[in-house]
């Protein structure tokens, strides 16, 4: 049961993109279309859970047995921009017209706050590799979750009548705005 909380927690009550505003540049730059928001989700799913995992294990494993802490964000940081790097070279061969449509914020994932916000909260809440298993997951799932249904807000916002001065990025803050407030909602659901 603790672990079904921590995953609903993680996924919807704490959601990284509407609750704790992290990792809102591909966010907004990637959900014009469902099917760019759905590849992206792949993306950031695969990075989150594999970054997880490694800095996890060389933060347990290198960092904290040498008393290297001072270096965790700038060797947190070398392993999502490899991932991605990875998770770019990928896409491009399986599936151009994908990574096209990601452009630009398919590197963006290496800046994506929400990937190192996992990778740190996984250690400063001390969890054990199961838990950060769990996290880790988790926050991937609800930021695909997040990014998905804001798309589908946003390509059915693009066939309504919008009054001129809110079209483009207002309505789009607007509805970024409302979706949040809607999942604040769970806030008293799971501590």
């Amino acid at each position: 049961m603790e672990y079904i909380l921590l995953f609903v927690s993680a996924s919807v009550v704490n959601n990284f993109v509407l609750s704790r505003f992290l990792g809102i540049c591909p966010f907004i730059g990637v959900s014009k279309k469902l099917d760019t928001s759905i590849g992206m989700s792949y993306a950031v799913i695969f990075v989150m859970g594999v970054a997880g995992i490694i800095t996890w294990i060389v933060q347990y494993l290198v960092l904290n047995p040498f008393k290297l802490g001072y270096l965790q964000t700038i060797i947190f940081i070398l392993v999502i921009a490899s991932l991605v790097q990875f998770v770019e070279m990928v896409i491009e061969k399986t599936s151009p017209s994908l990574y096209n449509n990601l452009g630009i914020f398919l590197p963006l994932i290496t800046t994506n706050c929400a990937v190192l916000g996992v990778a740190i909260l996984n250690i400063s809440l001390g969890y054990g590799f199961a838990k950060m298993l769990i996290f880790t997951i988790g926050s991937a799932v609800g930021w695909s979750v997040a990014i998905i249904i804001f798309s589908g807000i946003r390509e059915r916002i693009e066939l309504s009548d919008i009054p001129f001065y809110f079209r483009g990025l207002p309505i789009t803050l607007i509805t970024a705005g409302i979706l949040s407030l809607a999942f604040m909602g769970f806030s008293g659901l799971v501590k």
